[in-house]
């Protein structure tokens, strides 16, 4: 069983920080319902098309998601929506400032009819103060909280390469929800949450501000160096390659001296006795790290400096760091299915064994038509459904109910392979068929088919947009 299996995430959600948050949700088994604006969806979905026809940000950030799109200004629609409010334990929302108010969405509102419910509100610049209604992007974020400044090289400041701020944002907004989910079941009482990119960025900036505001330093932009620690960054080697490599202190500093260079003399010069010296001096001390390297290969150098236990690296592509020896031998990467194909996903980082133990300690088994296929999919919830009360806590005998489904389907085959209907990875089973189009089969009464006979689960009370697989009574 999943830690989060039986929790139920609604999600209003696009771009990047909220689906980064819900995904870690999903992953750790919980039910994330992902709520799209009609016809385009999340915009995150047009970013590109490098996926199977799909788009990068898209696929990374929803695996293990159900979607359903809904009209929020169409009655029906917002019908249904409230009717998922009222069985989730969770909503995340990250939309434009104003817009939850103006659609009754807001932690006010919808926690005055369900005190239990987690509320986790992802905004720019949070709910008050001057820049509360601005839209804040990533980039923007990073010119607001001073990161540009700090990041390129002396004439030309640049972003970091990765949506920071919305993942920084995204992991304060997983682990706040956690929190929030472990307060609840010491009290009974749910959360109202609110978590800023310029708050969560900001967390990340405060040693360069330290450092700045206290030290009376203007920021220095120093390209792959470090602004305050040297020897850091980039060496370049006799054969035309390049390593990098990072002194912390002054028995690394001795280490290298010694071990590496040959220069034992160079441990009691003044001048790079200690960090703030080396940094002052670190134009001299590349002009002496180079010089020693140039008589030897990058390979070279890197031994050397493992056998020294000096920190070093090799500058990597995406392509590269998808292939890299330490992932393989970890086995990180796993298959997950995706609408336009199987995908490589790396697993989450924090080991659970709850999550991972059918992780092997192996490489995967080989099937049929070469194909590999981990024993269980990581990231996809298996639970069965936990039926609810009008306060989102479990009923009595509901959880002998959920368990009743657990176990009927998990002997049963799975379903074949309609991402958007069906649980499973192959196999004779049981398909659903909606009872209702646009998307609001989601809390519609389940029917499966089998045979061509209608049937309905009325005992186990699925309301889901797959089907779970259990037979059910005729009816």
């Amino acid at each position: 069983m999943y830690p989060l299996e039986g929790i139920t995430v609604v999600a209003l959600e696009q771009a990047v920080a909220a689906p980064f948050a819900t995904r870690q949700l999903a992953d750790l088994g919980a039910r994330v319902i992902k709520v799209e604006r009609p016809g385009t969806g999340d915009f995150a979905r047009g970013y590109d098309r490098t996926v199977h026809g799909q788009s990068s940000y898209f696929v990374w950030l929803n695996r293990g998601k159900q979607s359903i799109e809904l009209d929020l200004k169409d009655q029906a629609d917002r019908a249904l929506l409230d009717r998922l409010l009222r069985a989730a334990d969770v909503f995340v929302q990250n939309l434009i400032p104003g817009a939850v108010e103006r659609l009754g969405l807001d932690a006010g509102t919808l926690r005055a009819r369900r005190p239990d419910l987690i509320h986790c509100s992802i905004s720019g610049y949070g709910p008050d103060g001057p820049y509360h209604s601005r839209k804040a992007y990533d980039l923007l974020v990073q010119c607001e909280a001073g990161l540009v400044e700090l990041t390129g090289t002396p004439p030309e400041p640049a972003k970091v390469g990765i949506s920071v701020a919305d993942i920084a944002t995204g992991m304060y907004a997983y682990a706040g929800i956690l929190t929030a989910l472990y307060e609840r079941e010491r009290t009974g009482a749910g959360s109202t949450l609110q978590i800023a990119l310029l708050d969560a960025l900001g967390e990340w900036m405060t040693q360069p501000t330290y450092h700045t505001v206290y030290g009376q330093q203007l920021p220095r932009r120093t390209g792959a160096r470090h602004a305050s620690i040297a020897p850091y960054g980039p060496y370049h080697t006799g054969d035309g390659s390049t390593v990098y490599l990072g002194v912390q202190n002054d028995r690394e500093w001795a280490t290298l001296c010694h071990d590496i260079l040959n220069r034992p003399e160079l441990v009691d010069d003044e001048r790079f006795a200690h960090n703030p010296d080396r940094v002052a001096h670190d134009e001299q001390i590349t002009t002496i790290l180079e010089a020693a390297f140039a008589t030897m290969t990058a390979d070279r150098v890197m031994d050397l400096l493992d056998a020294a236990g000096i920190a070093c690296a090799r500058m990597r592509t995406p392509t590269e760091f998808f292939e890299h020896p330490q992932l393989r031998a970890r086995h990180r990467w796993r298959e997950i299915g995706s609408p336009g194909g199987p995908v490589q996903a790396l697993i989450p980082p924090v080991t659970v064994p709850a999550v991972h133990r059918s992780t092997p300690d192996r490489p995967p088994d080989r099937r049929p038509g070469g194909a590999v296929r981990p024993p269980r999919r990581i990231g996809l919830p298996r639970g069965g459904y936990r039926p609810t009360g009008a306060r989102g806590t479990a009923t009595r005998g509901g959880a002998d109910r959920a368990e009743r489904c657990r176990r009927e389907r998990a002997a049963l085959p799975r379903s074949p392979t309609d991402p958007g209907r069906t649980i499973g990875e192959g196999g004779t089973g049981y398909t659903c068929v909606p009872g209702r189009v646009r998307g609001r089969e989601a809390l519609e009464p389940r029917r499966c088919d089998r045979t061509r006979a209608r049937r309905t689960h009325s005992w186990c009370g699925h309301r889901v947009s797959r089907c779970c697989g259990v037979p059910a009574r005729e009816t």
